[in-house]
C-alpha cells in the first residue's frame, strides 16, 4: 500500500527497518546491514526493490545471528498456530 501510495521501494524497506531503529536510538546497532551491527536479516528469493510483492518471498532469516532456514520458518509458524488454536478452544465463538 505504501508504493501505492507514492514511496518507492527503497522508501518502503527504510520505513520498515532504518527509520524505527533510527526514531529508536537504535541506529548505531541496527536498522542497516553493517559491519558490528546486530545480525538481523530478512534473505529474499527475489529482488524487493524490482517488486515489493517480493518480500514475501522469504527463504531464510539470520535473528540475532542465528540463520533460520525456510523450514525452519514454517515449523515457527505451524507451532504458533497450533498454539494459537488450542488457546481460543472453548472462547466463545470459536
Amino acid at each position: 500500500m505504501l508504493v501505492q501510495s507514492g514511496l518507492s521501494p527503497m522508501e518502503v524497506l527504510q520505513t520498515a527497518t532504518r527509520n524505527p531503529a533510527r526514531f529508536l536510538g537504535e541506529l548505531p546497532t541496527d536498522g542497516t546491514v553493517e559491519e558490528g551491527k546486530t545480525a538481523n536479516l530478512v534473505l529474499l528469493t527475489a529482488n524487493p526493490l524490482e517488486d515489493i510483492r517480493n518480500t514475501q518471498k522469504i527463504d531464510s532469516v539470520v535473528l540475532k545471528g542465528k540463520l533460520l532456514m525456510r523450514g525452519d520458518l514454517d515449523d515457527v509458524l505451524a507451532d504458533v498456530a497450533t498454539q494459537a488454536a488450542a488457546s481460543n478452544a472453548g472462547r466463545p465463538g470459536s
